[in-house]
C-alpha cells in the first residue's frame, strides 16, 4: 500500500470538505454571528462532534480495523469471515445506540446545564434554546456511528475515498439549509442548522450503505450474539474511543468554561478559531492515521518490526512536511486569514480579533495534534488500546489544570492556549512509551528531514511577517478582492517554503511522485 497516495485519497477529499466547511462558517459568521444563538447551537454541536471525533476517527478506525484485517489475513478466514465478524458486531451495536440515544434525549436539560452551568452569561432563555437545538441532534449519534462501521469495513478493503467522502455530505447539508432554509432571525437559523445535522446523518449513512453493497461489503442485521470476538472489541473500543478523542475531549472543556465563566461569544470565538485550526489536522493527520493503520497492522502481525518502524517514520516525515508550513501560517498569519473568510454580516472586526488570537494559541500545538493521531496507531495495531488512554488522561489533566491557571489572565486565549499544550502533553508521553517499548525509533532521514523542514519554515514565516502591512487592508474589502489577496499570499509563501525544502534537501519532488503513483503490488 502506498502511504502516501492513500493519504493524498484522504487528504484531497478532506480538503473538499474543509472548503465546504469554511463555505458554511463563512454563512453562519454572516446570518448568525457570534452570539446568543451561535454560541447556544455550538454548545448543541458541541457532542455530535465529539462522538464524531471518538467514533468515526477513534474506536472503529482504531479497534475495529485491525480485528477485521486479521479475519481476512487469516488462512480459515478471509473477507467471508470478516464480514460475518463485522455483522456480529452490528447486531450488538445497532440496539446500544438505540437505547443510549433515547436516554441522552431524555436527559438533556441536564446534560447541557453539566456543559455550561446554564449560560450564566445568557439567562434561562439561551440555555433553553441550547437544549432544544441538542435535542434535535442528538439522532446524529446513532447515525454516524454506523456510518463509522461501515466506513471502516471500507478502509479495510483499501476504499478510503468512500469514508472520506462522507463528510462533505454535513457541510453540504448545513450549507443548503443556510441558503435556503434559514430563518429571518439567528435563533431561527440555528434551528434550521441542528435539523441539517441530523439530515445529513441520515445522507451519510445512506452514501456508505451505497458504498458497501457496490463493494460486495453489504451487512445483514442479525440476532445479537456477545461472542469472544465481539466480547474483545467491547473490551478495547472504549479505550480506542477515549485515547484518541483526547483533543475533542479538551475543546469540550474549554468550550464548557468558556459558556460558564466567560463573557457571550467566547464560545464562537474558540470554535472559529478551532474550525481553521482543524483543517490541517483533518488533511494531514487524519488521513496518514487512517491510511497507515491497515498495513501497519498487517507488518505488526506478520513480525516485520522494522517495516512498522519504517512505516512510522515516513508518516511523521509526511506529516511534517505539511504541518510545519501550516502551524506557521496559522500563527503569523492568523488575523488577516480570519478577516479575509469570516468578517462580513453579523462578524465585526472585534470578532475577528478575538479570534485570531484563539487561532494563534491553537496552532502552537498543531504539531502535536498531528503527531498524536500518526503514533496512537503504534499501539492500536497491537490491540494496545489502554496505553493511549490512560496517557490522555494525563494529558486532559494537564489541560484542565492549564484551563485553570490561564483562562483569568488570558480569557478564552488561555483555554486555546491550555489545550495546546495539553497537546504536547499527550504527544511526548505517546513517543517515550513507544520508545522505550523498543517499538519505535527515530531514523537518520527523519532526523534529517526536520532540521531541513524548520530551515524552510522559518523562511515562510520571515516572508508573512515581511508582507503582512501590505496585504492585511486587502483583507477586509470585496469577496473577490479578498480571496485573490488570500490566495497570493498563500500562493508565496508555499512557494517560499517548498523551494527553500528542495534546495535544502527535504525532501525530492521526484520520490514523492513516485510514491503518489505507486501501486499496491
Amino acid at each position: 500500500m502506498s502511504l502516501v497516495r492513500n493519504t493524498a485519497t484522504i487528504g484531497g477529499l478532506t480538503l473538499v470538505s474543509r472548503i465546504a466547511g469554511f463555505v458554511r462558517d463563512m454563512l453562519m459568521a454572516q446570518f448568525v454571528g457570534a452570539g446568543f444563538a451561535n454560541d447556544a447551537f455550538l454548545i448543541a454541536w458541541r457532542l455530535p462532534n465529539l462522538f464524531r471525533a471518538l467514533f468515526a476517527e477513534g474506536a472503529f478506525a482504531s479497534a475495529f480495523v485491525p480485528m477485521f484485517n486479521r479475519e481476512v489475513g487469516r488462512e480459515d478466514g478471509g473477507l467471508p469471515a470478516a464480514l460475518d465478524f463485522a455483522e456480529q458486531v452490528l447486531a450488538i451495536l445497532f440496539p446500544i445506540l438505540l437505547v443510549f440515544t433515547i436516554l441522552m434525549m431524555a436527559a438533556t436539560a441536564p446534560i447541557v446545564w453539566a456543559m455550561t452551568g446554564g449560560f450564566p452569561d445568557g439567562g434561562p432563555e439561551k440555555f433553553a434554546l441550547a437544549v432544544s437545538l441538542t435535542r434535535i441532534t442528538f439522532p446524529y449519534l446513532a447515525l454516524i456511528s454506523l456510518v463509522s462501521l461501515l466506513g471502516g469495513i471500507l478502509n479495510s478493503v483499501d476504499r478510503f475515498w468512500v469514508n472520506a467522502a462522507a463528510p462533505i455530505l454535513l457541510n453540504i447539508c448545513m450549507i443548503i439549509g443556510l441558503l435556503f432554509f434559514r430563518g429571518s432571525t439567528p435563533i431561527e437559523t440555528a434551528y434550521t442548522q441542528a435539523v441539517s445535522v441530523t439530515v445529513s446523518g441520515v445522507a451519510q449513512l445512506l452514501w456508505l450503505m451505497w458504498a458497501c453493497a457496490r463493494a460486495g461489503t453489504s451487512l445483514k442485521i442479525r440476532r445479537p450474539r456477545l461472542n469472544p470476538k465481539v466480547r474483545q472489541l467491547l473490551h478495547i473500543i472504549w479505550p480506542a474511543a477515549l485515547g484518541a478523542g483526547a483533543v475533542q475531549f479538551n475543546l469540550l472543556i474549554s468550550t464548557s468554561l468558556a459558556a460558564r465563566f466567560l463573557p457571550q461569544g467566547a464560545v464562537s470565538y474558540l470554535y472559529y478559531a478551532d474550525r481553521l485550526n482543524q483543517l490541517p489536522l483533518g488533511l494531514i493527520g487524519i488521513g496518514v492515521g487512517t491510511a497507515m493503520l491497515p498495513g501497519l497492522s498487517r507488518q505488526i502481525a506478520g513480525g516485520d518490526t522494522s517495516g512498522a518502524n519504517t512505516t512510522q517514520n515516513r508518516a511523521i516525515e509526511l506529516s511534517l512536511v505539511l504541518t510545519l508550513p501550516a502551524t506557521a501560517a496559522l500563527m503569523v498569519a492568523a488575523f488577516p486569514i480570519i478577516q479575509a473568510l469570516l468578517q462580513h454580516g453579523a462578524f465585526g472586526a472585534a470578532d475577528t480579533l478575538a479570534s485570531a488570537h484563539a487561532l494563534a494559541a491553537f496552532s502552537l500545538g498543531l504539531p502535536a495534534y498531528i503527531l498524536i493521531k500518526v503514533l496512537v496507531p503504534g499501539f492500536h495495531a497491537r490491540t494496545d488500546t489502554r496505553t493511549p488512554v490512560r496517557i490522555a488522561l494525563v494529558a486532559m489533566l494537564a489541560n484542565l489544570i492549564g484551563n485553570l491557571i490561564l483562562i483569568w489572565p488570558l480569557q478564552h486565549v488561555g483555554l486555546a492556549l491550555s489545550t495546546a499544550i495539553s497537546a504536547w502533553v499527550n504527544a511526548g508521553l505517546l513517543y517515550a512509551t513507544l520508545h522505550r517499548r523498543g517499538h519505535f525509533r527515530i531514523d537518520d532521514r527523519l532526523r534529517r528531514s526536520l532540521i531541513r523542514l524548520t530551515l524552510a519554515t522559518l523562511a515562510m514565516a520571515a516572508l508573512l511577517l515581511a508582507v503582512a502591512p501590505w496585504t492585511t487592508p486587502h483583507m477586509s474589502r470585496g469577496l473577490l478582492e479578498r480571496a485573490l489577496w488570500l490566495g497570493a499570499l498563500m500562493a508565496a509563501a508555499g512557494i517560499v517554503y517548498f523551494g527553500a525544502a528542495i534546495l535544502l534537501g527535504a525532501f525530492r519532488p521526484a520520490e514523492l511522485k513516485a510514491q503518489l503513483l505507486r501501486r499496491r503490488k
